[in-house]
């Protein structure tokens, strides 16, 4: 039997720290709601826009596996992972039943906790064990969903929390497992009588998502209002009505919407609430209809564009959460990153993780070598937050316009404008900058890498051409504000050596060094410990006149992860030398 314990007060605060420590990453401000400013994104109450990416995988909420109790999924080490790729949200799944999966034959597959139904008897269920009283709720399973959801927050991460679960009433063609058999609504599984089958939805539990029953409404609304009074306080939370119900859902998850909205109405705080497209057959135009916040989109789409291969730009009828989870299952890659970050959306992967929980989890995955492509596209995933940190995002909109690449976010202002574009394939493109009075600081991103190199200086008032300085996927960054940060000359030119402060400041796992050189010559930057012994050679060749900027990933030069201390990052050139004091704090 699993214990459950909740923290409070001065020693919740304590667990915090201790948890967290000072500096754990992305502060959680909240909670999010639509920006009435550019409504592609959230607001944390700052008013500026906040991105959200990252990975989730299947059992980040409930541990799953053979067994009962299954395996304990280690929530630690999962954010340990999601911070090691600069991610800021996870999704998680919840799971209806007691034990199954569509995924998997094996009736020996449990969840824990177990469904959010007390289990009093008389009498057993299919699984053997005391059949479901669907009239009281177990503060167990919420007690489980409030604390993981305060690990999230102390780490930093925003989590979006599902209500129901398609994947628990349904056994979708092709797939090996029936669920539905071990769910809580199914006929002899509950003291109550409830039968959640209905013909006219489905051949097991699809009616329970939908209004065919009207006994089942007065149970799932008693569900919703207990969610929302346990996580009311919390800030990273994102409400999902349910992960890829029936196609005939529709009035049901509008009915969800609009329950916990009126809900949340009366308490202190009100959380975002989005809609997943429904699986199979789920109709796009049905989440942009509805009241939901947010929303998910499956590929299909009209006009040429396709959520997978050619986003369409977000006009902001809705935040999207573009996930890989609807649109292939297991998919994508970093240009698909790019791609969807470059048309005004946010960008979530399903990701196979640890490839432990069998018959969910995915060998190939885990085994994917540092260059593979699961990995770039977890790398990348971070990449777009930190340029998303970077730059004025609320300001930011859609241009693909304004590209030959036909991908850009931009705020083409006469002045303080930003323009970001993505090179899928290299080469020259060009980018309008007819609407921008002001010269303009150009840096080149290396998708593969994570390396940046500086651009110069070009002059705003007319569309001009750029070719990356290397082969590949490139990203060009074009902004204003280093320009007078550095102190640039007449005619954009760089008057003098400078070693900037790196960012973040203290960091984990990773940080960025600055520099800036007025003519070109051979530099070096080199990473020293407290000891003055070297730990790692970050730069030693000739770069052009510019701004320029290294990334230190925490790790000596064998690829080793270094501890926790002072470190100092040194610059030398011709004639000059400036050392700058780093703390990492794992």
């Amino acid at each position: 039997m699993r214990s459950y314990s909740r923290v409070t007060g001065a020693a919740a605060l304590v667990l915090l720290l201790m948890i967290a420590g000072p500096f754990s990453g992305a502060q959680v401000r909240g909670p999010l709601s639509v920006s009435p400013l550019n409504p592609r994104y959230f607001t944390d109450g700052t008013g500026k826009a906040v991105l959200l990416a990252g990975s989730h995988t299947w059992s980040s909420m409930f541990d799953q596996g053979p067994g009962d109790p299954p395996p304990v999924f280690n929530i630690t080490q999962f954010c340990n992972f999601l911070r090691a790729y600069g991610h800021n949200m996870t999704r998680t799944f919840v799971w209806e039943q007691s034990r199954r999966g569509t995924w998997i034959s094996d009736t020996n597959y449990w969840f824990h906790p177990p469904p959010r139904f007390k289990r009093t008897g008389p009498g057993l269920a299919s699984d053997g064990k005391p059949k479901w009283n669907l009239d009281s709720l177990d503060d167990a399973y919420f007690t489980w969903i409030r604390t993981r959801v305060d690990t999230f927050a102390a780490r930093g991460f925003y989590v979006s929390i599902q209500l129901f679960d398609g994947w628990s009433v349904a056994q979708p063609p092709g797939q090996p497992g029936n669920p539905w058999l071990d769910h809580p609504m199914r006929a002899g599984n509950n003291v109550n009588g409830i039968d959640g089958h209905n013909g006219a939805a489905g051949p097991n539990g699809e009616a329970t998502q939908s209004l065919l029953i009207p006994a089942i409404w007065p149970i799932q609304e008693r569900y919703i209002k207990k969610l929302v009074d346990v996580l009311d306080d919390c800030d990273n939370v994102l409400y999902e009505v349910s992960n890829e119900s029936w196609s005939g859902s529709q009035d049901w998850q509008y009915r969800v919407i609009d329950t916990l909205k009126a809900y949340e109405r009366r308490k202190p705080k009100q959380h975002p609430v989005g809609m997943s497209v429904e699986y199979p057959g789920g109709d796009n135009s049905e989440l942009f209809a509805s009241h939901a916040d947010w929303v998910s989109v499956n590929g299909t789409d009209s006009g040429g564009y396709d959520y997978r291969y050619n986003p369409r730009p977000n006009d902001g009828t809705k935040v999207i959460l573009n996930d890989t989870d609807h649109l292939w299952g297991n998919g994508g890659d970093a240009t698909w990153v790019w791609e969807s970050f470059m048309r005004g959306m946010n960008v979530l992967y399903m990701d196979g993780y640890d490839g432990k929980a069998y018959g969910t989890g995915h060998p190939w995955t885990s085994a994917d070598s540092a260059n593979g492509t699961t990995v770039k596209l977890r790398k990348n995933l971070g990449y777009i937050l930190r340029y998303a940190g970077r730059m004025n995002l609320v300001a930011m909109t859609p241009r693909g316009d304004l590209s030959t690449t036909g991908y850009c976010l931009a705020n083409p202002a006469p002045h303080g404008a930003e323009y970001i574009v993505y090179f899928q394939f290299g080469g020259t493109q060009t980018v309008n900058l007819s609407s921008t009075a002001d010269s303009l600081v150009a840096e080149w991103f290396n998708t593969a890498d994570g390396s940046t190199t500086a651009g110069g200086v070009v002059a705003g008032g007319a569309t001009r051409s750029f070719t990356p300085p290397f082969n590949g996927d490139a990203v060009l960054y074009l902004h204003t504000r280093q320009i007078s940060a550095i102190g640039a000359a007449p005619g954009g030119k760089i008057p003098a050596y400078r070693l900037s402060v790196n960012y973040p400041n203290p960091f984990n796992p990773s940080t960025v060094v600055t520099y800036a050189l007025p003519a070109r010559v051979h530099v070096a930057l080199r990473v020293y410990n407290a000891a003055g012994q070297l730990v790692r050679t970050l730069l030693d060749a000739v770069r052009e006149a510019g701004e320029g900027s290294v990334t230190w990933d925490g790790r000596n030069g064998a690829g080793e992860q270094v501890t926790s201390g002072s470190y100092f990052c040194r610059m030398t050139t011709e004639g000059y030398a400036a050392t700058v004091k780093m703390l990492l704090v794992r």
